[in-house]
């Protein structure tokens, strides 16, 4: 009789192999701009290429569980990503790593997506809201153990361009065997796979709600937008800031990031949503400011201060714009409404950095953080003001 696993320990193990993967390239930056004689827009287009792939499972993917079940998107998403992590780790020119980069991205979405519905379909007492903190507690460790991962075997262990991508892919293999031994129950609501599982469904709130899904959809913006230029651009601008160097530390105030991030969600699980997307938004505003000052001065102090800026606006901004999509959306419209709130944030991490990258590339990359980190200052301040004073954002 053929063995089986209990599924929800390895379920959440997959999930986080599956995404840790997705930033084990980020300390390696420098390494490759030095190898392959790399601008810095060529490597904001590395970063952008994933959150393409990223973008494009959401949108024309993210509804293969409900029509196929959570388990075999899962295995999917690991083999593609498996798949990407290896052909990145050969990589012989940027085109063949940005293929490889886009098939993480891809499959980076399928796991997220999967993941999520399948905790939910194997939690034996349907405990949704301790899931959903679960979900989003092994998500942002995961991703946060990627590049602390790279940062570690990129500082110390030979030829790291390929040895560096080894933990991954050899982890990638257990999650995949486990998931196939994992005892799961069929998905009662699976249905025919057609066509229409492949089209976008995005949706907009309605009239007498759109302008507080519109500053609820900036919470994921800028959150997204301030964590894409931590992780792509930081290990180019940190020898300027700080006096230690090499891809353990870029690595480390990525992983930083993400894993204070998801302390911070669970601090403020309790928060109201009106005061928690104020407070994360003003955060965006300070860890910008910052980074701009600590271009004049490079101070170590300071730079932590916007690392830990960075890291509760990134986590305060997704849990209030998680909490109002689920006050402003009705049962019929969640998933669109939710589908939105995700595409903005990807936009976010998308559009700033093509721009930063080609400002660089003409003027400097302490020109290029300048401008973006003042445009997002006038932004994101009175947008934070706006968000806290609106009706709809007080408690119901």
């Amino acid at each position: 009789m053929k063995e089986t696993w209990s599924p929800f320990p390895w379920v959440c193990f997959a999930m986080c192999v599956g995404v840790m993967g997705t930033a084990l390239i980020s300390p390696l930056y420098p390494l490759y701009q030095q190898a392959w004689q790399l601008r810095t827009s060529d490597i904001s287009m590395i970063y952008v290429v994933y959150m393409l792939g990223a973008l494009f499972g959401l949108l024309f993917m993210g509804r293969l569980s409900d029509t196929l079940g959570f388990r075999p998107v899962m295995m999917a998403g690991l083999l593609l990503g498996w798949g990407g992590t290896l052909l990145t780790m050969i990589a012989w020119s940027l085109p063949s790593l940005n293929i490889g980069r886009f098939a993480v991205g891809l499959s980076s979405s399928l796991i997220v997506t999967s993941a999520s519905v399948g905790l939910v379909h194997i939690s034996r007492d349907g405990a949704s809201q301790r899931i959903a903190m679960i979900t989003s507690f092994l998500l942002a460790f995961g991703f946060g153990l990627g590049p602390i991962t790279g940062g570690i075997t990129g500082q110390w262990l030979p030829y790291p361009l390929i040895t560096t991508y080894i933990p991954s892919l050899v982890l990638g293999v257990l999650a995949v065997y486990a998931l196939m031994r994992a005892e799961v129950k069929p998905h009662a609501g699976k249905v025919p796979l057609g066509w229409r599982a492949f089209v976008p469904r995005l949706a907009w709130a309605a009239r007498h709600d759109s302008l507080a899904f519109a500053l609820t959809c900036a919470c994921p913006f800028f959150a997204f937008g301030v964590f894409g230029i931590y992780a792509s651009m930081a290990p180019l601008f940190l020898d300027k800031m700080v006096p230690w160097h090499g891809p353990i530390v870029s690595g480390t105030a990525i992983g930083v990031i993400l894993m204070a991030s998801a302390m911070v969600q669970l601090l403020s699980a309790k928060m109201s949503a009106r005061w928690c997307g104020f407070f994360g938004l003003l955060a965006v505003v300070l860890s910008n400011a910052m980074l701009v000052f600590n271009f004049k001065v490079g101070s170590s102090v300071i730079f932590m201060i916007g690392v830990c800026a960075a890291a509760a606006s990134h986590g305060m901004c997704l849990l209030a714009g998680i909490s109002m999509v689920n006050r402003i959306a009705g049962p019929t419209e969640r998933s669109g409404l939710i589908s939105t709130y995700l595409v903005c944030g990807y936009v976010g991490s998308i559009l700033p950095l093509i721009a930063v990258g080609w400002i660089a590339d003409h003027y400097g990359l302490p020109t290029a953080i300048t401008i973006l980190g003042l445009c997002v200052i006038a932004v994101a301040s009175p947008v934070a003001v706006w968000f806290f004073l609106h009706p709809r954002m007080r408690e119901a």
